[in-house]
This record gives structure tokens, C-alpha cells and sequence, in this order.
């Protein structure tokens, strides 16, 4: 692993197969600076915030936490910062800008 390469890449290849048929896979790419991203996270971030606002918990919730230092590693928080994601009534885009900001306060990044 790249020492840029986000974490839970891997793992994410087993999350991100619930958004495509049975037989095909997601692949993971090289990015200009080396590292490896899975790609279909924000896709399954997307299906995961729909789970999470009609109640689903527990395994949505780690799934959408897992996919965060992909999501921080592509620039989804450059364009709309975690705290954009955390205002207003939609409570799975804030549970996602809520883990986006513990995620780069615990891993010291300056977004």
C-alpha cells in the first residue's frame, strides 16, 4: 500500500458490490500520485445515505465510515466540505460530513 493510499480500499472492493449485478465487479484504480482507490464508493455512499435515512444502522453506518478516507482521498470534501454535509434535515449526509470531520481530525489533515 502506498503510503497515500487510503485506508479500507480493500474492504470497500466487498461493500461497493451491493450497487452492481451478480457477476461484476468494481475495480480498483491508480491514482497520478500512486495511490489506490476503489472505485463505486460514492456510488454506494449515495445508496447508503437512502438506507441510513429510512433507519438502517449498524453495518450502513461502518460502511459509510469506512468509505470516508476514499471520499476525503478523491476530493469530495474539497468540493463540498464536511461541514456543507452535516447542515440541514437529511440525516445521512450529516452523519457522513460528522464522520468526514472526526475522520480528518483524528488523521490531522487541513481541509
Amino acid at each position: 500500500m502506498s503510503q497515500s493510499e487510503p485506508e479500507n480500499t480493500a474492504r470497500l472492493g466487498a461493500v461497493n458490490q451491493k450497487i452492481v449485478a451478480d457477476g461484476e465487479s468494481l475495480p480498483v484504480v491508480k491514482l497520478k500520485d500512486g495511490s489506490n482507490v476503489q472505485t463505486g464508493t460514492v456510488a454506494t455512499m449515495l445508496v447508503n445515505i437512502g438506507l441510513y435515512n429510512d433507519g438502517a444502522r449498524g453495518q450502513v453506518e461502518r460502511e459509510l465510515e469506512m468509505a470516508v478516507p476514499t471520499l476525503v482521498k478523491v476530493g469530495l470534501f474539497d468540493l463540498f466540505h464536511p461541514d456543507e454535509w452535516a447542515k440541514g434535515d437529511n440525516p445521512g449526509r450529516r452523519f457522513v460530513g460528522d464522520a468526514a470531520k472526526t475522520y480528518l481530525q483524528e488523521s490531522g489533515s487541513t481541509e
